[in-house]
């Protein structure tokens, strides 16, 4: 039996891709019996007529009567899910809960999102005598990755795609690689093209998308003064998003905890840290920073591992 590597797999799906000349959200359903009640509310909500004759103009209707695989995508029938897997920790070692998500993929994205939402916890610090709270993540930041990976994966996969929620971070795990001819540096720049043009067009007519190529500098900005910032890894086979929890210097510094609290805490939201964490997060220099460090280590409250510009710090029990 002949094994072959995911990125000649790839490879293959891509030839056949092109040689048939058409991408997945233009060609024809294999299903051709599909209702629309979620998409046709959504479509209400926004003020959108959505009859046949707007959805030939939305091209989920082909030339020849047919709906597209757009068309599926949108309906009640699509055969896409979207699997969110709680985890206890920061590794897959043991599940919390578990949970896929079914229906129109419009149906998939306001159920996903209220289900990062109920996961995304608010921790308080206080201004003087004002509460103010803060969420472990950026709404928009989950918002945008999620219809991100919704609107730009590779349907071709019929697997589903995944958002696995750790203890520090969130991942989500999006079918296909970036589009042929594409860097992580170019969308990095905001260069964009849509794997799945029909999609995003009516993404983009629903106002669930501000502008094209905007998305991850927003994510980004989201992030800011924050000392994690989110991670993109491009696979032959999938693209990976990380948006980590955010720890902002300014607020652990000025939320009345000592310079060694600031310091566990975001040992125990991060896993580890590094020097450079420690100067950025007290905003110190190199020597005290090193000070305090090997203080806490000789206290056994933390432990050093590694050498050089390997070295990391982490609670005993990590």
């Amino acid at each position: 039996m002949v094994k072959y590597e995911e990125s000649s797999v790839e490879a293959i799906r891509s030839m056949l891709r092109e040689s048939d000349g058409a991408a997945f959200d233009k060609s024809r359903s294999a299903n051709q019996e599909l209702t629309f009640d979620y998409a046709g509310k959504y479509f209400m909500d926004a003020n959108l007529p959505f009859s046949d004759s707007n959805k030939r103009t939305l091209n989920l209707i082909d030339a020849d009567g047919y709906f597209t695989n757009a068309a599926l995508l949108l309906s009640d029938q699509c055969e896409y899910s979207i699997k969110c897997a709680v985890y206890d920790g920061m590794s897959k070692t043991k599940f919390k809960a578990r949970k896929e998500f079914f229906g129109s993929v419009l149906k998939q994205m306001d159920d996903v999102y209220e289900y990062l939402s109920i996961n995304n916890n608010l921790n308080s610090t206080f201004d003087k005598l004002k509460r103010v709270d803060h969420p472990d993540y950026p709404p928009y930041a989950l918002r945008e990755t999620l219809m991100n990976s919704i609107a730009h994966r590779d349907y071709d996969y019929s697997g589903s795609t995944l958002v696995n929620i750790f203890d520090d971070r969130m991942e989500f795990v999006s079918l296909g690689g970036l589009v042929k001819g594409l860097t992580l540096d170019d969308i990095m720049d905001g260069v964009s093209q849509p794997r799945n043009m029909i999609i995003a067009n009516i993404f983009f007519r629903l106002e669930l998308i501000e502008s094209y190529g905007t998305g991850i500098g927003r994510i980004m900005d989201s992030y800011e003064n924050c000392l994690r910032r989110p991670m993109f890894r491009p696979n032959p086979a999938s693209f990976v998003v990380m948006l980590p929890k955010m720890i902002s210097g300014s607020s652990l510094g000025e939320s009345g905890f000592s310079p060694e609290e600031s310091v566990i805490s975001l040992i125990a939201a991060k896993g580890f840290v590094t020097r450079s964490d420690v100067e950025a997060l007290l905003n110190i220099s190199r020597n005290p920073a090193i000070a305090l460090l090997n203080r806490l280590v000789d206290e056994g409250t933390i432990v050093k591992k590694g050498a050089a510009r390997a070295v990391r710090y982490t609670l005993p029990n990590r």
